[in-house]
């Protein structure tokens, strides 16, 4: 276990002095590999932003339930005893009194409201569940609407519908631009690789001559793509958040006109780590396939 432990501490150590020796190279296949992981995922960012947006819009994810207007206290005590017993969610009660004076309040309602016989609105919930998938939504309005002395069940489940067709559509998009720049990575590492692998035939000849096994020899290589990738994969991390600094001031100035407030929630450390792993990932992949295809020609 020592002698394997110092074999792999001597490849990293080789790895890094191969990046080092050439600053100029390294850095433009740093760049390369991190624009290519730059854009999907700037579009995950911007995915998991747009659905914290619209689960925080108002109305978006509330159901209305409306009392007929022969409800009893006793009825409405029964409503309020069913909400209290679904699990998670929160929910609000709003008198029918409470909603004439509001509609009182409005202008231009104060007239027509005084000269009504009586209050005509009904007594009515707002209930926001924890479970904000569109099935969810709707299975959970069928149900009430199912309950004594309920008229009536608002819910925009087609605006929902919508918004998350939208969403998976951009998951889908977002797979497959990452799946084409995922493959440019490999692309690139392979070639750097294989450029490495012929600069250093003579020595990779010698070193078999003495003993030297493929394992030893494709250590170092593989070190290399995976540090070249795991770095991209960090230089990614901070162009997205550099992107992300310089659109939260537009995008809160246009939260706050339309009357909300709204910030970008930049990736975390989980986000920044499981980029740098897919780009190390990445790039040991391009490294063993091109290691792999030029000690065969060697041989």
């Amino acid at each position: 276990m020592k002698s394997w432990l110092i074999h792999h501490r001597a490849a990293l150590a080789a790895a890094f002095r191969r990046l080092w020796a050439t600053p100029l190279n390294t850095l433009l296949s740093l760049i390369v590999i991190g624009i290519a992981l730059t854009l999907p995922a700037f579009g995950y960012v911007a995915l998991d932003n747009l659905r914290d947006l619209g689960r925080n819009a108002s109305g978006v994810q509330q159901i209305s339930l409306f009392m007929s207007l022969e409800a009893s206290k006793k009825d409405v005590g029964e409503i309020e005893s069913r909400l209290r017993q679904a699990p998670n969610g929160k929910w609000k009660f709003v008198p029918k009194e409470d909603a004439l004076k509001r509609m009182q309040s409005s202008e231009g309602m104060a007239e027509i409201v005084a000269s009504l016989p009586r209050n005509p609105l009904p007594d009515a919930f707002i209930i926001e569940p924890a479970n904000t998938e569109p099935e969810a939504l709707e299975i959970l309005r069928k149900e009430i609407a199912g309950w004594p002395k309920v008229a009536h069940v608002q819910l925009d489940s087609a605006w929902i519908k919508r918004f998350d067709a939208f969403l998976r559509l951009g998951k889908l998009a977002l797979w497959m631009l990452a799946g084409l720049f995922g493959a440019g990575l490999v692309a690139v590492t392979f070639n750097t690789i294989r450029l490495q692998v012929m600069a250093q035939s003579a020595e990779i000849e010698v070193a078999r001559m003495i003993g030297a096994t493929d394992g030893f020899i494709r250590r170092p290589f593989y070190y290399f793509g995976a540090l070249q990738g795991a770095l991209g994969g960090l230089l990614a991390a901070a162009l997205v958040l550099a992107a992300l600094r310089l659109l939260g001031g537009p995008v809160g100035e246009l939260a706050a006109l339309y009357g909300g407030n709204f910030s970008l929630r930049p990736p975390g450390i989980i986000e920044t780590l499981g980029l740098a792993t897919l780009g190390a990932f990445l790039g040991w992949l391009g490294a063993q396939l091109s290691v792999s295809l030029s000690l065969r020609k060697l041989d």
